[in-house]
């Protein structure tokens, strides 16, 4: 397959540019599917019990919650970061920024069973995780994105059948690489495409790397078809989402955006936006919600930037530097009404503000499908008393029954929040 379809053909100066963007030998068609290993039962699971555990249960009576809801630990998953429930199965995947992807087995009977999901797939930051339709995971890592099937259903992940979509350096050109904002999410949307997060590697990006990242789609959202052809840039004008997910009420993609460093501890704002369709401008880097980064103190060289003439600002903001990252639209029924059909977002906390802010769990009504309405705090304490963190959470997911799943990576740890009236 050659780089004309992975990337968009906007113009011949724009293909060209992508076409040496990566080596030619990598451009070869998907391999077809590959069985192997899926979760070995053979393999003894992760424990569950012990002082962990039992410190964890302790600590979780620390969490603040509305009126008749309740959390849990659900299991312990180290470095426990995105989530995708798999369908008709008590089933959970659990994306890392390590070398695992973890298979979650019935935990919501209350037995869990923690294993390593295909081991031999030489998995690298496979913090992204999400299922098509059909039940197919995608996994997206730093720098390639795979899927994976069961030949009957996720109830018996014994065996499984992989393939790459974009094979290893095929995301993003192996140049542009970095530890920094590495940690891609995905969702296949209801157009049956893949949509990918695309963080790019600075606090802000310079001038000289500005044009090359837009082409990417790094600093943005790319799509493809569920094979990886077809790619394209979807958004522009973004920093380091970690965060997305398709409203059911009427397919449109929202997502969060990271805020920049070092401004200050209450500038710029995190953002909640919304996608409705391609080839929209959020503004980054002139624009960090409504907070002018051009020119400042971190940004010198783009004090000449022209301000984008269409630029898209968020529907929603965060206090600044509490990280929102994962989300997900509430479509269960389990919960109030008031839950119903909002947004649930997980802040992961500050890391260098004077005094620390976030670990938290938001929630964010809709007024309507365009329009959120004030941001709400819905689970807090994941703090100590110094302002260290014991939990930081990641990412949230709806439970079959309707609970809502939270990662902690920082405590290694599912939690379950149920409510009863």
């Amino acid at each position: 397959m050659s780089a004309a379809k992975h990337f968009p053909t906007c113009s011949i100066a724009a293909l060209a540019a992508l076409a040496l963007a990566f080596p030619a030998a990598a451009a070869a068609d998907p391999p077809s599917w590959t069985p192997m290993a899926g979760v070995d039962p053979r393999t003894p699971p992760l424990a569950q019990s012990g002082a962990q555990a039992d410190a964890l249960r302790a600590s979780l009576k620390r969490i603040r919650l509305p009126a008749g809801f309740a959390i849990e630990l659900f299991a312990l998953v180290p470095d426990a970061r995105h989530l995708a429930v798999a369908p008709g199965a008590d089933l959970v995947f659990v994306g890392t920024q390590t070398g695992t992807v973890w298979a979650v087995a019935g935990a919501a009977a209350g037995a869990p069973q923690v294993r390593a999901f295909a081991p031999g797939a030489g998995f690298a930051n496979p913090n992204g995780v999400c299922l098509a339709r059909d039940g197919t995971l995608f996994v997206a890592e730093r720098n390639r994105v795979s899927r994976y099937r069961a030949p009957h259903s996720w109830a018996d992940p014994a065996q499984v059948e992989g393939s790459e979509v974009l094979a290893r350096g095929r995301l993003i050109p192996p140049a542009e690489e970095s530890p920094g904002h590495g940690a891609r999410t995905c969702r296949v949307g209801p157009d049956d495409r893949l949509y990918v997060t695309l963080g790019q590697p600075y606090n802000v990006p310079p001038l000289t790397k500005l044009q090359r990242f837009r082409e990417l789609g790094m600093g943005g959202i790319v799509r493809m078809n569920l094979d990886g052809s077809g790619r394209e840039v979807f958004a522009t004008g973004l920093r380091n989402s970690v965060g997305q997910d398709f409203n059911p009420a009427d397919g449109t993609l929202w997502f969060t955006d990271n805020q920049t460093d070092l401004l200050g501890d209450d500038v710029p704002p995190g953002e909640l936006n919304r996608a409705p369709r391609a080839g929209l401008d959020f503004g980054y880097p002139y624009w960090n919600g409504h907070f002018k980064v051009a020119g400042s103190s971190v940004a010198p060289d783009l004090k000449d930037l022209p301000e984008p003439a269409a630029a898209v600002f968020p529907l929603a903001e965060f206090p600044a530097h509490q990280a929102q990252l994962g989300m997900s639209f509430y479509a269960g029924t389990q919960f109030p009404p008031h839950y119903r059909g909002g947004i649930f977002v997980a802040a992961h906390g500050s890391w260098n503000r004077s005094v620390s802010t976030g670990a938290l769990v938001n929630y964010v009504p809709l007024v309507d499908a365009a329009r959120a309405g004030a941001v709400e705090v819905f689970a807090e304490g994941f703090r100590n008393v110094d302002g260290s963190y014991w939990g930081r959470p990641v990412d949230v997911a709806v439970l079959h029954d309707g609970s809502l799943l939270v990662s902690d990576d920082r405590a290694g740890a599912l939690y379950r929040v149920t409510y009863r009236p």
